[in-house]
């Protein structure tokens, strides 16, 4: 069909009313999230830190300035509606050479980043290619760092070095930076805004302190559901329980409406004061992640009537 009319028997679009998600964060976190709402009838959009520095993504920002494609990649297979090589590919790593260790997905964002001229119209290009059912977006299309102010007063720079830092305060974007405009629509049209599950200064955090984006989730209507770990992670929530991620995020200027969390394996939601409490059991057998069909149980009975 020609891109310049449409034939006569074309019907128009039917609205898609099925409520829109933002669910905003990094690494395997946002990615299991992403899994349990493709289960559910809502429209996903992802909003994605670009801070990470370990790895295949930090071989290519020390290359060349670039933001970090990794969370990006593991986002769009997670919302791939297709099964064959090209999305399994996505997550090969080379075994050997100079391309040891580096994603095949991080790479073709890379390479695409610089043939389509930015971040934003490479991710929609993959996304074409795997048939993502929503949305993936950078949480910024500037390069940055991620910095940990600790309770000493001490900074410590970069995604790697905080996440293996006890006694962080807070934690800030480097240098200054400002979320895509397609970020900002997204948030104001959301129905749910979602955080975590996820690393809380590194992934969680990471996206969501971006300057700009807190103040567009702060004025958003919509309710703001924080998904809380399953345990604290070694080194950077050390000794953490459900109250001391509240207060982490509170500190940042966010302030959930309900907090998701499996009472199985973390305490500390009796004396929360403000959000609605939801406990229910979201672990996969070995409980380490969550279950994808637990946690599509469980988000489904918060976002659908």
């Amino acid at each position: 069909m020609s891109r310049l009319g449409s034939s006569p028997e074309e019907q128009p679009h039917e609205p898609d009313e099925r409520p829109s998600v933002v669910a905003m964060g990094g690494g395997h976190g946002l990615a299991a999230t992403l899994r349990a709402l493709r289960r559910i009838r809502v429209r996903p959009t992802a909003v994605v830190s670009v801070a990470d520095d370990g790895g295949s993504t930090g071989r290519l920002r020390a290359d060349s300035e670039r933001a970090a494609p990794g969370d990006i990649r593991k986002c769009l297979v997670s919302l791939s509606s297709e099964a064959g090589p090209f999305t399994r590919v996505m997550e090969h790593r080379f075994g050997a050479g100079e391309l040891e260790g580096h994603s095949f997905g991080n790479l073709l964002l890379a390479a695409l980043e610089e043939s389509e001229g930015g971040l934003i119209p490479a991710v929609e290009v993959v996304s074409d290619l795997l048939g993502v059912e929503g949305a993936v977006l950078p949480a910024t299309g500037d390069v940055v760092e991620l910095v940990a102010t600790l309770d000493s007063g001490e900074e410590v720079v970069g995604q790697a070095a905080v996440a293996a830092t006890a006694g962080i305060r807070e934690v800030s974007l480097r240098p200054e930076c400002s979320p895509p405009e397609q970020v900002l629509g997204a948030i104001a049209a959301a129905d749910t805004l979602l955080l975590g599950p996820g690393s809380l200064y590194t992934s969680v955090l990471a996206a969501a302190v971006v300057p700009g984006l807190t103040e567009a989730i702060g004025l958003s209507s919509a309710p703001l559901v924080f998904v809380c770990n399953l345990r604290p992670q070694a080194h950077e929530t050390d000794g953490y329980d459900v109250e001391a991620h509240l207060s982490a995020l509170r500190r940042h200027g966010l302030d959930p409406d309900v907090v998701l969390y499996d009472p199985a394996t973390m305490s500390g939601a009796d004396a929360l004061g403000g959000p609605e409490v939801v406990a229910a059991p979201l672990a996969a057998p070995t409980g380490l992640a969550h279950d994808t069909t637990l946690l599509a149980a469980a988000l489904e009975g918060l976002l659908l009537p």
